[in-house]
């Protein structure tokens, strides 16, 4: 791998700094970017692990990134220190320090900002819910049948239904400003934010169980394939990220970026300690439970945390917080030796373990059960995540309902609740598509009417030119010319207003099937636990304002 690819300051869209007095560099640009965005603001109402909760204790899905955002950090500063590090990169520990810290920074806000509301079990209620669709006797037949005639890698994008994937669209596309790349992050944050640098193109039936089988064979042999991460809407701009990154091995099979394994490793310390703090927060898990749990284990840090558990003179609150201590030190340092010591093997693709779970004490596992039994099968979350159950089916049904509805004014009403940036997001994405298939309609209603016929037929060569220039250019995204804002824009507005002198017009009902399902998603994705209630609410009749 080249390092100078994998740490890429360059972006999608070519971007000039508005202010010339910015002292920052492109990756703390890129922090900042992450900082003040709407979608990341938004997390501060999405389940980690207690859905619903009025708690204020409890994590959410912001707070949690807030701590991997931490651990992150402490990754990234033993970066810059590794003369390992420092051999691979080319670079000292001064100039490392202002940069792979930053990108870890970056990634770990941004890690969960695909996520849905309540959390992972959504995401399995999505996934079934587009899975099972045919037997769903709330949805017309008609609407089943034009989810049937998808592509398979369309079918699968909803079958498959992953946060990870809906991430990567939120970042590159979903911050609409006035464009179709999102914030407009570097290349080194897009490509190490990629924990699944995959797609299932092919169709795949779930109720195969050994054709499942052998992919979860297929996962735990490479752990860049553990999951449909690639929407076919971002596939262009993905294969851009990995040719600016360099993610390939010499057979040219996608790998992982080496600093997604950082995030990663961040991620589940963050998660396997500090569920099992919220569980002892609620009152699920004691001391006692825990140091139980560790009793069974011979090895140092487990004797570590029995110790801690019988700290004399202080409350059970002050053990916990000895406990999170003592684990997240052992779990760090584990972490980043496996790192620094497999850098090679990672580079080459042929490192398929989590950081943290390369350990010979089995430490993680010890936390995993430790939630699996005192916390996750608690009433309280089986009770919540049923309510969180009937909130996305409840949504999905209403939206799809209403949107593929032939009578206008249902699709009007629906339209009319869904952000408006979202439909503009779609719309650019799938424009080239619906105005090359209206094109030859419009030619012939201007030759039918014959009235300044070669002005306007002018016009149409001149919409036509554009449209492949723009499509080209922007969505195809693997043109070397260098794409710049202002330009595009431009080029926009021109085919819009072509096209509307020409006697088209451009609305949600131009979009292709594929892209009203991804309108649907889309939405539903970004809503938080409480919007995403009250809003199911207000549209079932249980709820006026």
């Amino acid at each position: 791998m080249n390092w100078d690819k994998l740490l890429s300051d360059k972006r999608i869209r070519k971007s000039s700094k508005q202010n010339s007095n910015d002292i920052r560099n492109d990756y703390e640009s890129d922090l900042g970017r992450i900082i003040f965005s709407p979608a990341l603001r938004r997390m501060h109402d999405k389940t980690q692990v207690f859905p619903l909760t009025d708690d204020d204790n409890i994590h959410t899905r912001l707070t949690h990134s807030n701590e991997v955002m931490s651990l992150s950090y402490t990754f990234g500063l033993k970066c810059a220190k590794s003369s390992k590090i420092q051999k691979k990169t080319g670079k000292n520990e001064t100039d490392l320090f202002r940069i792979i810290p930053i990108i870890l920074q970056g990634i770990s806000f941004i890690h969960d900002i695909g996520n849905p509301p309540f959390g992972h079990f959504a995401e399995e209620v999505i996934a079934n819910y587009f899975d099972k669709i045919e037997c769903n006797p709330l949805i017309h037949d008609d609407v089943k049948e034009i989810f049937k005639n998808l592509t398979p890698h369309q079918r699968n994008d909803f079958k498959f239904y992953d946060g990870n994937a809906q991430g990567l669209r939120m970042i590159t596309k979903l911050q609409y400003l006035d464009d179709v790349f999102g914030m407009n992050l570097t290349y080194s944050i897009l490509g190490s934010y990629l924990k699944y640098p995959n797609s299932y193109t092919k169709e795949i039936d779930k109720s195969k169980k050994e054709e499942l089988k052998e992919l979860k064979k297929q996962k735990k042999a490479n752990i860049a394939e553990g999951k449909h991460g690639v929407f076919q809407s971002e596939d262009k701009y993905f294969k851009k990220i990995i040719k600016e990154c360099g993610l390939t091995d010499s057979t040219g099979r996608i790998i992982r970026h080496p600093l997604c394994f950082l995030m990663e490793a961040a991620d589940t310390i963050a998660y396997r300690v500090m569920d099992i703090e919220d569980g002892f927060s609620k009152g699920y898990i004691t001391i006692n439970c825990i140091k139980e749990a560790f009793s069974k284990n011979t090895s140092e840090i487990a004797k570590t945390i029995v110790k801690k558990c019988d700290e004399p003179n202080v409350n059970d609150e002050a053990r916990m917080i000895f406990v999170r201590i003592a684990l997240i030190d052992y779990l760090v340092t584990l972490a980043f030796n496996n790192f620094e010591n497999n850098i090679d093997l990672i580079e080459q693709g042929k490192y398929h373990k989590e950081l943290v779970e390369d350990d010979d004490e089995n430490i993680h596992q010890i936390l995993s059960n430790i939630c699996i039994d005192k916390i996750f099968s608690t009433r309280e979350i089986n009770h919540l995540e049923t309510t969180g159950y009937s909130v996305i089916k409840g949504l999905l049904n209403h939206y799809i309902n209403q949107l593929f509805n032939p009578d206008e004014k249902f699709t009007d009403r629906a339209i009319a609740l869904i952000s408006s940036s979202i439909i503009n997001v779609a719309l650019e994405e799938d424009m080239p598509n619906f105005i090359n298939q209206k094109f030859d309609i419009l030619k012939k209603e201007i030759e039918d009417k014959n009235e300044d016929n070669d002005s306007k037929t002018t016009m149409l060569k001149s919409l036509k030119g554009k449209i492949n220039t723009y499509a080209s250019s922007v969505l195809q995204s693997e043109s070397e010319v260098e794409i710049v804002y202002n330009p595009i824009k431009e080029l926009r507005t021109e085919i819009y207003k072509d096209f509307n002198d020409l006697g088209g017009q451009i609305n949600f009902n131009d979009l292709s099937d594929y892209y009203k399902f991804r309108v649907i998603v889309d939405f539903i994705s970004g809503m938080t636990d409480q919007y995403a209630l009250s809003h199911f609410q207000k549209i079932s009749g249980q709820k006026i304002a």
